[in-house]
């Protein structure tokens, strides 16, 4: 996710990997939990670099194929990416809360984000999951989603090239992002998917709501197979 790691997700992967009877990669991406730090600020491009060349490069290093990518706000956003490059690679998504647009509501909400870093202990919250490379990355996850350069940042283009399954939960009291984003997915992908909107239910439907999340996933998971 945009300021997530291994550790912020807790024992969800776990739980799915068990529930679905499938082994399960979970990584920080660079700059992110104990990951090395990051190698240069980020760019507006930085997601589809993401999902161009270090997605795969771990997938290929570690012989991945063919994956059901999990992915939670930026992360859900990478995965759509890479998913509307390569078709035939994706086995599947689960994304939680992605980005396929930059919206009002999500500029402010980092904005707060970003001047409470610079005046709370907020920076000390993430240090307990990114260590050393807390403050740094707060700082350019921020910049780059405050940039006025950012705000034409847009993957609709993307979703009619996605071949595979999908399933995308949504908090209805999202902070970072509202509905334009489901019915932007559901608008521009033609291939199965489905969409659910979790009531009292903020940006991380795996931390918000875990068990109705670890649900839909299961049962999407298994609904592959028949």
């Amino acid at each position: 996710e945009g300021l997530g790691s291994v550790s912020g997700w807790r024992d969800f992967p776990s739980r799915l990997a068990r529930a679905t009877d499938l082994g399960a990669l979970v990584y920080s991406r660079r700059g992110y939990g104990r990951s090395d730090p990051l190698a240069a600020r980020f760019t507006p491009s930085f997601m589809h670099d993401e999902a161009r060349n270090d997605l795969p490069a771990v997938l290929e290093a570690l012989s991945v194929r063919e994956p059901i990518l999990v992915g939670h706000s930026d992360g859900g956003s990478i995965a759509l990416i890479r998913a509307g490059d390569e078709p035939l690679s994706v086995r599947a998504l689960l994304l939680l809360a992605p980005h396929v647009i930059v919206e009002d509501e999500t500029v402010a909400s980092i904005a707060s984000l970003r001047d409470r870093s610079r005046t709370t202990d907020q920076v000390e919250r993430f240090r307990r999951h990114h260590g050393e490379n807390a403050a740094p990355l707060v700082e350019a996850w921020t910049a780059v989603w405050l940039d006025p350069a950012f705000r034409s940042w847009n993957i609709e283009g993307s979703l009619a090239r996605i071949a595979c399954p999908l399933l995308v939960v949504q908090g209805e009291d999202d902070e970072y992002g509202t509905l334009a984003q489901v019915r932007a997915i559901e608008r521009g992908v033609h291939s199965r998917r489905e969409m659910l909107v979790l009531p009292r239910c903020g940006h991380a439907p795996h931390r918000d709501q875990p068990e109705a999340t670890l649900e839909a996933m299961t049962r999407f998971v298994r609904g592959l197979h028949s």
